[in-house]
């Protein structure tokens, strides 16, 4: 019940964020914020360039390719552990998620930010951002269906909070390579959330009744 509760809190806070964006109330946040991570120059990154070649290797991870790769590496892993129904479960979960992204992007039909230089090239609309939405759809997903099986308490710690360490990251990438306004990210990131949510109490419902495996004592 935890679960279902926390995705209708994260829904709500999308809607509530994507209305508020759409009637064009925080387009003084997001100019402000972006032009911050500038040196004056729009089209130079602030900071080294070793910081922008790591943002860019950061951002890979919420490619579709990467995370197909990472979503198959667990649902087999999963499999050959004996879990077929979590694995299962993974693949849904992330398949049907990234519908859900390209379905919010077609509704809200916002167009990439032009106030700076794109550090790399981009093809699609903005709002949410594909990266955040996906890699917190992806990672979190993966992790809270992963820590289902765990027994130990700390264990399920480790796994959420890498993931989520992973998916902050990547949203953060893209706003410093000038691809996202800072509320894109915020609204993949809350969307992403309400989805794993959702999928971590669909998982808990489907063990209780049998349906997929239990988590490991």
């Amino acid at each position: 019940m935890i679960g279902l509760k926390g995705a209708g809190l994260f829904a709500v806070l999308f809607a509530a964020l994507a209305a508020t964006v759409m009637n064009g109330h925080l387009q003084s946040f997001d100019r402000s914020l972006m032009l911050a991570l500038r040196t004056g120059d729009k089209h130079d990154p602030a900071g080294p360039l070793w910081v922008e070649t790591m943002f860019l290797d950061i951002t890979a991870l919420g490619s579709n390719t990467v995370v197909i790769l990472v979503t198959l590496a667990a649902a087999g892993f999963l499999a050959v552990a004996g879990k077929r129904g979590t694995a299962w479960l993974v693949l849904a979960s992330v398949i049907g998620g990234t519908i859900l992204n390209n379905l919010l992007k077609l509704l809200f039909d916002r167009a990439r930010p032009d106030l700076v230089a794109h550090s790399v090239e981009v093809h699609t609309l903005s709002f949410p951002s594909g990266h955040a939405m996906l890699s917190a759809i992806a990672y979190l997903t993966l992790g809270a269906l992963i820590a289902r099986t765990q027994g130990t308490l700390r264990t399920k710690a480790y796994i959420l909070g890498f993931a989520a360490v992973i998916t902050a990251m990547i949203g953060m990438s893209r706003v410093y390579l000038g691809v996202h306004w800072p509320t894109d990210v915020i609204a993949g990131w809350l969307a992403g959330l309400a989805w794993a949510m959702m999928c971590w109490e669909v998982a808990r419902r489907l063990q209780e009744r049998g349906d997929i495996e239990k988590a490991e004592n």
